[in-house]
């Protein structure tokens, strides 16, 4: 196909199909001369997947470029699948934390017990969260952060266990599943919020 039925099927203008050319979060066609290439179903199924990234997940351009290029060359072991999918998301590790923050989560994570590597980015990205927080007038003790993290292990859970088993759609599954689910959790928790307002009787909402 050419672009312009490219942009017909994807709804996607020609000039958006040229810039994510220009960025590289779409691969090239086949040349057939110097102005004109073919396009393929390939094709059309990046476009849509730079839509989700974009539109629906949040990302930026460049970390829809860092989701592609994850896919593209993928981990060796299954077992680095999610921490390949994760750093495509989360990027290098933030250096903004104070250390009082960063101590803070390293300490807390051990009293938990969670397996996660003390270079994993995601704990930077905490500890800078936590900060922000603190700055903002809202404080979240270790208590609370409990009760956080026993509902994110049942949600993780859930991730793992959705997983599929062939290695070639697994990675595209936890990056993809990642970007578009953390909206619905996020919903989910501000449905639950009221909820849990509701019940608490008249007056006593949050």
């Amino acid at each position: 196909m050419r672009m312009s039925e490219l942009s017909a099927r994807t709804d996607v203008p020609i000039a958006t199909l040229k810039f994510y050319l220009r960025e590289g979060v779409l691969h090239a066609g086949e040349p057939l001369n110097r102005t004109q290439a073919r396009y393929d179903d390939s094709h059309v199924e990046r476009v849509r997947l730079v839509r989700a990234l974009t539109d629906s997940g949040g990302l930026s351009m460049a970390g829809a470029l860092s989701v592609i290029e994850t896919l593209e060359h993928p981990p060796p072991l299954r077992h680095d699948l999610l921490g390949a999918a994760q750093h495509a998301l989360t990027g290098e590790a933030g250096e903004s934390a104070s250390p009082e923050a960063q101590q803070r989560v390293s300490r807390w994570l051990e009293q938990r017990g969670w397996q996660v590597p003390p270079t994993d980015p995601l704990l930077g990205r905490l500890a800078e969260q936590l900060d922000a927080a603190a700055s903002a007038g809202i404080e979240v003790p270790d208590e609370r952060l409990d009760r956080y993290a026993d509902g994110m292990e049942i949600v993780a859970g859930a991730d793992v266990d959705s997983v599929p088993t062939e290695d070639a759609d697994a990675l595209r599954y936890v990056v993809v599943a990642t970007v578009m689910v953390d909206p619905v959790l996020l919903t989910l928790r501000r449905l639950a919020q009221q909820d849990r307002s509701a019940r608490s009787g008249p007056g006593g909402g949050v």
